[in-house]
């Protein structure tokens, strides 16, 4: 078990750069999350089916670049400066489409859309704290992933900046999505 350099009571990005790599971290509202040991095969195998079918439709059209963990996305307060950001965070899978988000560190600012594959170690913290975090963020698409349902529910941020269900697909559905117009993603061939 790895123990931070110094007990505090809020961490931020500075904090977070000088973690040893050999374990990862996620830093939501300053407070430091050790992620679970590597996901499942399942996990796995969904997340890249997700991402090959993803970056297949992004070949051909311009604006957009999709990524997977580990990835780190830095979401500021309005206002925070890159230093002290207190949420920084690796989702399974991101799309951003605004490059000026792009930098050599990962994403800084909210992707577009976000996908995370939830296990019943990362339930809780993807459905409460990251969930809370992505809306309070404006990220327009959050997709949360169930393998053992074979489920994907989208929420989809309102015009008050609040999410609402976006709509529930199963096993046989097609999932598309405003923000990739003619992106067509048959759950069938992500969940096999």
């Amino acid at each position: 078990m790895l123990s931070l350099p110094q007990a505090k009571e809020r961490y931020c990005y500075t904090d977070y750069l000088q973690w040893p790599d050999n374990q990862r971290w996620e830093l939501i509202n300053g407070v430091p999350y050790l992620m679970t040991p590597a996901p499942s095969r399942r996990h796995q195998e969904i997340l890249g089916n997700l991402f090959g079918l993803i970056w297949s439709f992004l070949r051909s059209a311009a604006g957009c670049r999709v990524f997977m963990a580990p990835f780190d996305v830095r979401l500021p307060a309005k206002g925070q400066n890159e230093a002290d950001i207190d949420n920084v965070v690796q989702p399974d899978l991101v799309v951003v489409c605004d490059e000026t988000r792009l930098d050599e560190k990962g994403c800084l600012g909210a992707p577009d859309i976000v996908v995370e594959i939830i296990s019943l170690a990362t339930a809780r913290k993807d459905l409460g704290l990251k969930f809370d975090l992505y809306e309070r963020c404006g990220v327009p698409e959050y997709w949360v992933v169930f393998p053992q349902e074979k489920a994907v529910q989208v929420y989809k941020l309102n015009s008050a900046g609040q999410y609402e269900r976006g709509g529930d697909y199963g096993p046989d559905s097609v999932l598309t999505t405003e923000i990739l117009p003619g992106l067509e993603i048959n759950l069938a061939e992500v969940f096999g």
